[in-house]
């Protein structure tokens, strides 16, 4: 039986794609697990594999088309013996989105005893489309199976063979539609304030001289995100400033130590491992918003903002605590220039509880950042400045001063808190030794 080939979630916050390059075409026989096509997300470019094998009978969505929606039919696949005629009668698929996974309710305790049953898959409602192989469609068509009773271990819960192994046939469930209340309409969210649309701003400008620049993927995400975040995520600001001085000079000495290695430490280096000690010392912040819940982490895993063009990455450097800072350094690079080409997959720029941005590099001295959901904060870094201070003696002196504002969300993270975790960040730079021990 022909079969839809959909266009694939690629990642979790993925909602459509551009189909940017197909690696197989019309009449190529291809196998489970073989590459089909290049996808383009809103983060980067992604490799599809084939689920399973036949022969590409027919491409309904052609290379360079882009706004695909996720599960969208994308191609055809004929198994054995069809003919082309087989792909006009494939069964057309809806395009549905991912169904969220739903949290767990809170747990007082994070560690198990015993030995858990996996829990009995839930029936399929009636009439629901059972996404399934062609081979597995043949083996329980043989056996006499109900696939809509089958869960399936394939991509996006799609059945295939194995799932198909030992299990038998079972007496049909009795439909219960009839008995369910009916579900009350849920009220509508209120709706983001948005700016003026399109037209009215080009009527604005109608006798002006302007380029107009469409959006891409990446622009769409990055300005749905945060304004999501300034609308619904209460923002507060911290600000300190920090000496640099001592890790200044402390930095020259390893790096002379380092440099047989080719290691080179930079001072976000350092400020990514103050950060990710600071909060294992200050474990409260370390958490992040999970809608009617805060979720708290144990490991430091520190996102770290990308500049590329036309956007931004936040790449992960997960357990950054227990890291020395010259694989922080190595790590930061291969992430950083990975970001650049857009080669990232996706574990590697979602997750963690907290991000730092450094524009300290471009002379900004200081600045506030918009927090990345679901983070519960976000250190801003500035410049490195010479500039008069008073030592603890009283006498004038030149230091370089550093500024630094966290961007603290209120519903995580409350003021003093919030306090404690910048005064460790600090303590962490201006005693860089205790840092490696």
């Amino acid at each position: 039986m022909a079969t839809q080939i959909l266009m694939p979630a690629l990642s979790p916050t993925m909602e459509e794609g551009t189909l940017a390059k197909w690696l197989v075409k019309e009449g190529d026989e291809v196998k489970s697990g073989q590459i089909l096509a290049e996808i383009e997300t809103d983060k980067a470019t992604m490799e599809f594999e084939a689920v399973d094998e036949g022969v590409i009978g027919k491409i309904l969505v052609s290379e360079g088309t882009a706004g695909v929606k996720v599960n969208d039919p994308i191609a055809v696949l004929l198994e054995e013996g069809e003919d082309a005629s087989a792909a006009e009668a494939a069964p057309a698929a809806k395009s549905a989105p991912e169904e969220a996974p739903k949290s767990e309710a809170p747990k007082a305790e994070t560690k198990k005893t015993g030995d858990a049953k996996p829990a009995s898959p839930a029936p399929k409602a009636a009439g629901a489309r059972v996404f399934a192989s062609p081979l597995a469609r043949r083996i329980a068509a043989e056996k006499g199976l109900d696939l809509s009773q089958i869960t399936g271990s394939g991509p996006h819960g799609r059945i295939v063979k194995a799932d198909l192994e030992g299990a038998k046939p079972a007496a049909a469930a009795p439909a219960r539609a009839a008995e369910a209340p009916a579900a009350k309409p849920a009220s509508p969210a209120p709706a983001m304030a948005s700016g003026a649309s399109a037209e009215t701003v080009m009527k604005m400008f109608a006798d002006r001289s302007y380029t107009e620049v469409p959006l891409d993927g990446m622009r769409k995400t990055i300005a749905a995100r945060l304004t999501e975040a300034k609308q619904t995520i209460p923002h507060f600001y911290l600000r300190r400033e920090v000496q640099l001085d001592t890790l200044m000079a402390f930095r020259a000495t390893l790096n002379k130590q380092l440099e047989g290695r080719g290691v080179k430490l930079s001072v976000n280096d350092f400020i990514i491992k103050a950060c990710a000690n600071a909060l294992q010392a200050v474990p409260d912040c370390n958490a992040v918003w999970a809608g009617d819940r805060i979720l708290k982490l144990k490991p430091s895993d520190v996102a770290v903002a990308v500049a590329i063009e036309g956007g931004l990455f936040t790449p992960v450097l997960r357990d950054a605590h227990q890291k020395s800072l010259s694989t922080l350094s190595a790590e930061m690079k291969d992430l950083a220039t990975r970001a650049k080409t857009r080669k990232l997959a996706p574990h590697e720029y979602q997750g963690g509880s907290f991000a730092i941005s450094n524009l300290g590099m471009m002379g900004v001295e200081n600045f506030d950042a918009v927090i990345n959901p679901p983070h519960g904060s976000i250190l801003a870094v500035g410049a490195g400045i010479k500039k008069p201070v008073v030592d603890a003696t009283g006498e004038i002196k030149v230091a370089t001063m550093m500024s630094m504002t966290l961007s603290v969300d209120h519903r995580v993270i409350d003021g003093a808190l919030g306090a404690e975790f910048l005064k460790a960040v600090i303590d962490n730079l201006e005693n860089p030794m205790a840092m490696l021990a």
